[in-house]
């Protein structure tokens, strides 16, 4: 589309019949906040004008500092496909600057931004991200409400007439395609149900965005067809649990800098430093990665998510992938990321991760090419593998002891971070769950 213009806006609103603009930011936990506003107040929202009260957004500020500003970013400029009928509705994603017009060290896409600059520092032009969120769809009961009844029997890449989710997902494409996503492939995951659409990578920024506007997208066709999309990562026992794969490069210039010809793999020393880095704080970022009490529901042995710490050029149960692609689409793929993860934050730590790695010249441990699930504990600890935190608790205890991955976050978003998934956790922690009444009450 170009790079837009405040003039071109406000011409692209009016040619559209465009009526509302929505002003749309993140909070720390990764909800999608939005201030919707009349188009007479689009060139006042274009000159970074539109005030919101900060104190009402969870994570964000106290009462006493609560005026903040929206930013718009005018290249996240689209028009809803679906808002025909009484006039369209646009948005803009923007990032969030406090009162004194600096940057709030709250926002994730802020942050996000930051961190990026580190790179740029270190000689690095783009990072790129390729994301690979799957989703659930269940049906809606006569309310509105979801169930948990599945709208097909369908399997991995399975067609119609098993998977009744096909016109469902048809349609998700064509909106995200009438929005700008170039779509690389859309299909029917492991478990019924369970559906993937993959996007073409994009900067760090933009790919960000993109998720945002993705789950946005999902949850709005979805309802549509009477279904209602979850990325929750486990709602079934049983099955194979939704994740986001993060496949991620570093450029330079327009090269592939994770790229050597003639390395090992292929993969040049910058990679593998980037790699090592990842490896080192996996224990630390995993609270960002995967940061709801479900997400360790999926982490668990036998269905293709990692739950141990290793690296493999082919190995499907490691942490850390190497996909095959080489010259500009050699990638890192880090396997662990669920679709709840907050997607500035995850990104700003795995960034943080790998750079610390290049800037310490870490070397990372042998890769791991047998298959982690059907190794028994003593013969992982031969091979070196530790596992993943096994739930939320110990994800945020690793975190709050990762000084990197906390720089990577900053202070405010540590913090708040900690106190709110501590919170979850206690509520977790002290509630008397169906399992427990089903073992127990009558045995005892």
């Amino acid at each position: 589309m170009g790079t837009l213009t405040k003039e071109s806006i406000a011409q692209l609103a009016e040619e559209q019949n465009v009526k509302f603009v929505r002003l749309q930011f993140t909070d720390i936990l990764g909800t999608i906040k939005n201030v919707e506003i009349p188009i007479k107040q689009l060139n006042k929202a274009l000159d970074n004008k539109m005030m919101f009260d900060g104190s009402s957004i969870e994570g964000f500020v106290r009462i006493e500092e609560s005026d903040m500003y929206l930013y718009p970013d005018l290249d996240t400029w689209v028009i809803f496909p679906w808002t025909a009928e009484k006039g369209k509705v646009a948005r803009l994603i923007c990032d969030v600057y406090n009162s004194d017009m600096q940057p709030f060290a709250g926002d994730p896409r802020s942050n996000l931004k930051r961190v990026l600059k580190e790179m740029e520092h270190l000689g690095f032009t783009n990072f790129n991200l390729g994301p690979e969120p799957e989703f659930f769809l269940f049906k809606l009961d006569v309310n509105g409400d979801p169930t948990l009844e599945l709208n097909d029997t369908g399997g991995y890449f399975d067609l119609a007439p098993t998977d009744l989710g096909e016109n469902c997902r048809r349609d998700i494409v064509l909106e995200l395609e009438e929005m700008g996503f170039e779509i690389e492939a859309s299909h029917h995951e492991e478990a019924p149900g369970q559906h993937e659409i993959d996007f073409k990578y994009a900067d760090a920024v933009s790919a960000c965005d993109q998720i945002q506007t993705f789950k946005l997208v999902v949850k709005t066709v979805a309802r549509k067809h009477g279904l209602h999309a979850t990325f929750m990562p486990k709602p079934l026992f049983g099955v194979a649990g939704s994740g986001m794969h993060f496949n991620m490069s570093l450029f330079n210039n327009g090269e592939n800098v994770f790229f050597d010809e003639n390395g090992e793999l292929q993969m040049s020393e910058t990679a593998y430093q980037f790699l090592a880095g990842i490896i080192k704080h996996a224990p630390g970022f995993t609270a960002i990665t995967n940061p709801t009490v479900n997400s360790y529901k999926r982490l668990v042995p036998g269905y293709e998510a990692p739950c141990y710490i290793a690296w493999s050029a082919q190995n499907r149960s490691a942490l850390v992938r190497i996909p095959s692609s080489r010259g500009l689409s050699t990638r890192i793929e880090v396997r662990s990321v669920d679709p709840t993860a907050n997607p500035y934050l995850a990104m700003a730590v795995l960034l943080k991760a790998g750079l610390s790695g290049i800037e310490g010249q870490l070397t990372p441990p042998h890769s791991v090419d047998r298959n982690i699930y059907i190794m028994d504990k003593e013969e992982r600890m031969e091979e070196g593998v530790i596992d993943l935190p096994a739930n939320l608790y110990e994800a945020l205890e690793e975190l709050k002891k990762d000084e990197v991955i906390k720089a990577g976050l900053g202070n405010h978003i540590f913090e708040n971070f900690i106190e709110t998934k501590g919170i979850e956790w206690d509520m977790f922690r002290s509630q008397v769950h169906p399992w427990e009444r089903e073992q127990y009450l009558s045995t005892y």
